[in-house]
């Protein structure tokens, strides 16, 4: 089951410091993102979302590749592989253009973390700052403490056992700041 975890920092760039993290302890296996967004409350008290996951994995790639290998082979049943390749691309692109505009008007927004609730959460942290929520399949626990202790932060929401909330907690306690939520 996968654990969330909600960690607000005292300035704009920290979250997308600990995302490039997250990202490198992914590569060694320390951890399993299913989903990560990264909250920016600006000066103006706006809420800003940076969803930080490929919701489809590459597949759109995928299937644009595919489909130009078999636009060029139909097209060469047909004599003409140039005018199936074309095809196949301009399929690519129409679908590509369909699936932006889908995730433009919200419909593909709520993978994963649902962004309603991170936009609630997020407008608890005050202008000038950040959060990143993250929902994680698997971790090691004393890795991820290590790893991401050099950054302040509090958290602001979990859904782990309260014994791996306090170490997270304690690791990310180094250095507390008192700018990161509103009273």
């Amino acid at each position: 089951m996968s654990q969330l975890v909600c960690i607000a920092f005292k300035d704009l760039s920290t979250a997308d410091q600990v995302l490039n993290e997250l990202r490198a302890m992914e590569k060694e296996y320390v951890l399993d993102l299913e989903d990560a967004v990264i909250v920016v409350r600006d000066m103006d008290g706006k809420v800003h979302l940076k969803q930080c996951v490929d919701v489809f994995g590459g597949a759109t790639t995928h299937g644009v590749s595919l489909g130009m290998l078999w636009g060029g082979l139909i097209g060469l049943l047909f004599m003409n592989p140039l005018a199936g390749l074309l095809g196949s691309i301009a399929g690519g692109a129409g679908g590509g253009a369909i699936t932006f505009a889908a995730n433009e008007h919200g419909l593909l927004s709520d993978y994963g973390i649902p962004d309603n609730f991170i936009r609630a959460i997020g407008s608890t942290i005050l202008p000038g700052t950040s959060a990143i929520f993250l929902l994680i399949r698997n971790f090691d626990q004393d890795k991820l403490s290590a790893r991401i202790s050099q950054y302040e932060g509090t958290i602001l929401k979990t859904s782990l056992s309260t014994e791996h909330e306090e170490k997270l907690r304690v690791a990310l306690s180094n250095q507390q700041g008192s700018k990161i939520r509103k009273g």
